[in-house]
């Protein structure tokens, strides 16, 4: 039976110094009128943003000097990436390959790979998408069916996916594809795959959401050649690769800081004299986010430590969402005004707007909250 592994450890002196360092940097982009804090977020592409912050030294804190790196440990990025999502900064462009594609390719990727890819990402130069989910598969990520075929030195993918974040903007997709049989678990023959997107045999097509947004795509790959050196982890491993890869994925301040700057703009709009339920409800929503921050700065130590939290991120996932989920409903009933995209010089308005828009994808991206009580409970040897 597992038990959970989260501490209460203060942070090095070491990690609060680079939350200087970072405060300082936003201070200067939010000055020269690079962002807007309450119009944007982590996931806001914007490749200049994140090739200032790669300059800044922002970008790739845990990749080893020799491969453009910081080799700096994961409790500072942890702390750079808090304050990144504290700013509202748009970090877009750089997020998916600093957090997770980039330790994948460091960890299981060949020697070729990471030369050519991980300082670019350092850089903030390089982004990446996640070729995971498929249409017609939910959230069942064992039913993928896009499927590589080895020929010679390369593989050939035919197959596609759906809900790719920035498909049409990114340089590269770490995909998972089927590679041989799945078993009786289903979680054979998957293999992961670095896919240039600027390769032929890719497609992307839009998908816009209500307020007519391009965030979202699908990608289908036709006879699309990748060589045998752009596969990470060995043939036929992805599940266990991508298992590790959605600890990164979940556990990280992004599953509970989407909307921090509604809550924000919430104690702003307020005021120094709530009334009593005022009171109660922020300080109960600014407790929840203590806890879990805790607890995501936990899950970054066992990172360090070279264990897979997958349990741990999990949880921290599932309580971070039903948090994400609380704070504009909280906000509306606190607050009784008409959420707007377009309020000029009303900043609650607009972020409350913009949160209520983007609200009921939390609690789907990264694994649906079912998928994850069901990685909980296993965990606890409750199934």
């Amino acid at each position: 039976m597992h038990s959970f592994r989260f501490s209460a450890e203060p942070l090095p002196p070491e990690v609060e110094a680079a939350r200087a360092s970072v405060r300082a940097f936003l201070d200067a982009e939010r000055a020269a009128g690079h962002f807007v804090p309450h119009r944007t977020s982590w996931t806001t592409f914007d490749a200049a943003f994140s090739r200032r912050a790669g300059a800044a030294g922002l970008i790739g804190l845990t990749v080893p000097e020799a491969y453009g790196g910081h080799g700096r440990s994961g409790l500072v990025r942890f702390v750079v990436t808090e304050e990144m999502l504290a700013a509202g900064a748009p970090c877009g462009a750089h997020w998916i390959a600093d957090r997770q594609s980039g330790p994948q390719i460091l960890r299981h990727g060949t020697e070729a790979a990471k030369r050519a890819i991980l300082p670019r990402i350092c850089r903030g130069a390089c982004a990446f998408g996640i070729g995971m989910s498929e249409p017609n598969s939910g959230s069942d990520l064992a039913a993928v069916r896009t499927r590589a075929v080895r020929d010679g030195d390369d593989w050939v993918i035919n197959g596609s996916k759906i809900w790719t974040t920035n498909a049409h903007q990114v340089d590269y997709l770490l995909a998972l594809v089927r590679t041989g049989e799945p078993g009786p678990d289903r979680h054979g023959g998957l293999t992961q795959f670095i896919v240039d997107m600027a390769a032929p045999g890719v497609t992307v097509r839009p998908i816009l959401d209500l307020s007519g947004h391009h965030e979202f795509n699908e990608v289908f790959f036709t006879d699309y050649r990748v060589p045998d050196a752009m596969r990470v982890g060995a043939e036929d491993d992805g599940w266990n690769l991508v298992t590790e890869e959605l600890a990164f994925e979940r556990s990280g301040p992004d599953r509970f800081l989407s909307d921090y700057r509604l809550l924000v703009e919430l104690v702003d709009r307020i005021g120094p004299e709530p009334d009593r339920f005022q009171a109660v409800e922020t300080g109960r929503m600014v407790a929840q986010l203590t806890a879990l921050l805790g607890m995501s700065a936990s899950v970054a130590r066992l990172l360090d430590q070279g264990i897979v939290p997958g349990v741990e991120a999990a949880l921290v996932k599932d309580v971070g969402n039903g948090f994400e989920r609380a704070v504009p409903e909280i906000a509306r009933r606190l607050v009784p005004v008409e959420p707007s995209l377009s309020a000029q010089g009303d900043a609650f308005r607009e972020a409350l707007g913009g949160v209520t828009l983007r609200a009921p994808s939390f609690t789907l991206r990264g694994g649906t909250r079912e998928v994850l009580r069901g990685v909980i409970a296993r965990g606890l040897g409750l199934r």
